[in-house]
């Protein structure tokens, strides 16, 4: 039986249809209410407006719960890989032995990147930001792998192009910032396997790959894959509703994951672990500096504008970066710093009363930090991760039969009509 939601408003009464979606959900349809009572609503932020229905990622913050098209993030993390995820993502369902050897085929065949892009790379400004060549570089694609007519040659084509390029770009764009020579993927080797071995072996000193460093970035790629509407993603399929090409759209997901809000919070987390450090009191100051609300300081990586519990994707991260950190012995007062503000922060009644634990961007920090990826390329390796979910949901968006141009509205506060004055009577 169809729901309605009754609005009252200049003394008559408007019924709006409830939309219930598959995990319960509930959502007033306000698709006609400009029509049928010249109202439009107010939600700065749109953090109680939906934007689309989705078969994609469901969110549940009150209690901690993430799954890729109905798979808990937790079993994803455990059994799969990053590619077969990407697969899940894009596709809807998980793939056949047959089609994940197909899948990695393509991605091995779109590995390379074309070799007039180094030129590119070359002149950008060594002081530029990773993220900021990684959108102009991607925007840039189009031009040297024009787009496909077909929908679904341009899922398959268009969507290994960008995993495996990106993947090659970002590693290119990390040598060439040091001034080394580019390392080319290698068809023996895996998805993450081929990102480490690409940033970090030499002519001099071969990488020594570490499967244990292998599964701790292909967990950190799963946990980062998909989010529901963030920043980036609602990016992508704005952008992407004025029918742009996918590289275009990818490009502005990139732009707006650069932001410290949103994929730079993990870098952030890493420069506020330093600046910690760096002062007398240390952890022990900064707890207090959090809790007073006269102080602008706050602690990155803590806390989660949509998860009202722990994050589910930091409970795992942290079971994965307190066992790689173990393994690999590493001497870093970051890190240490970091394990002694994790356990302070836990233990903090203040901290524990309002929520505020250790999140995704916390561990993924600590992570990426301990593989040896520099700070600048941390929202890299985050769009890298993100790339399957951006994908999935542009083609989703495609493919929506209510899908159309996005144009939000606004509330006018400015002047009321006024005369131009002339610039002599000024």
């Amino acid at each position: 039986m169809e729901e309605f939601a009754t609005l009252s408003y200049g003394g008559r009464e408007v019924r709006l249809p409830v939309i219930v979606g598959s995990e319960g959900e509930r959502a007033i349809d306000i698709t006609r209410l400009r029509e049928r009572t010249g109202l439009i609503t107010h939600d700065p932020g749109f953090a109680n407006t939906g934007c689309c229905r989705s078969a994609i990622t469901f969110v549940d913050g009150e209690r901690g719960v993430l799954r890729y098209r109905g798979i808990p993030v937790e079993e994803l993390a455990a059994h799969s890989t990053f590619k077969e995820t990407a697969f899940l993502l894009v596709h809807g369902r998980l793939p056949s032995p047959r089609e994940l050897t197909r899948f990695s085929v393509l991605l091995n065949d779109h590995s390379l990147v074309h070799e007039d892009m180094k030129i590119f790379y070359q002149n950008f400004p060594r002081s530029s930001h990773p993220m900021g060549i990684l959108s102009s570089m991607v925007n840039a694609l189009r031009s040297f792998y024009p787009e496909l007519q077909n929908l679904e040659e341009e899922v398959n084509v268009t969507v290994t192009r960008l995993l495996s390029k990106v993947r090659t770009m970002a590693a290119m764009s990390y040598k060439i910032s040091r001034g080394h020579t580019v390392v080319y993927p290698r068809p023996d080797l895996t998805y993450c396997a081929n990102f480490l071995n690409m940033m970090f072996s030499t002519p001099v000193r071969p990488y020594e790959i570490d499967p244990e460093v292998v599964r701790a970035l292909n967990v950190f790629l799963i946990l980062h894959a998909d989010h529901e509407q963030n920043c980036s993603t609602a990016a992508v399929r704005l952008v992407g509703s004025a029918r742009v090409n996918l590289y275009a759209a990818i490009s502005s997901g990139i732009a707006a994951l650069w932001g410290p809000l949103h994929g730079g919070a993990n870098q952030a987390v890493i420069e506020m672990l330093a600046a910690i450090r760096g002062e007398a009191g240390g952890v022990r100051k900064a707890l207090a500096r959090a809790r007073d609300p006269a102080d602008p300081f706050r602690l990155m990586g803590f806390g989660h504008r949509v998860y009202k519990t722990y994050d589910p994707r930091a409970k795992i991260l942290k079971e994965v970066v307190h066992g790689l950190l173990d393994r690999l012995r590493l001497e870093d007062p970051l890190l240490d710093c970091a394990r002694e503000l994790e356990e302070a922060a836990l233990q903090d009644p203040w901290f524990v009363e309002r929520r505020l634990y250790p999140n995704v961007d916390f561990y993924s920090g600590i992570l990426l930090r301990a593989i040896g990826i520099p700070t600048n390329m941390f929202t890299v390796l985050f769009a890298i991760g993100r790339l399957p979910g951006w994908i999935a949901q542009w083609k989703e968006s495609l493919e929506d039969p209510e899908g159309r141009l996005w144009r939000p509205r606004q509330i006018y506060v400015g002047p009321t009509e006024r005369r131009y004055v002339p610039i002599e009577a000024r």
